[in-house]
């Protein structure tokens, strides 16, 4: 192989999947919900049901994480 070979198309697809978990879990770890997680659930798990939007579904993962008593929780 010289040094301008592209990288095979398998190598771009492993580590653009590898990038997607990488980015997945830090976004877990500072709290920022997975909306696109969310959408792929609802419609394999529940085609029936319409899923939220973004935004509505950021406010709902808010308000599950710090309660609803002006965005803070005691304890």
């Amino acid at each position: 192989m010289s040094g301008t070979a592209l990288v095979p198309l398998d190598h771009f697809a492993t580590h653009k999947r590898v990038w997607r978990r990488l980015v997945q879990t830090a976004r877990l770890c500072c709290g920022i919900p997975d909306y696109d997680n969310y959408v792929r659930h609802m419609l394999e798990k529940h085609p029936e049901r319409e899923p939220m939007d973004y935004k509505t579904f950021f406010r709902e993962r808010q308000e599950a994480r710090f309660g609803g008593r002006n965005g803070f929780r005691c304890c």
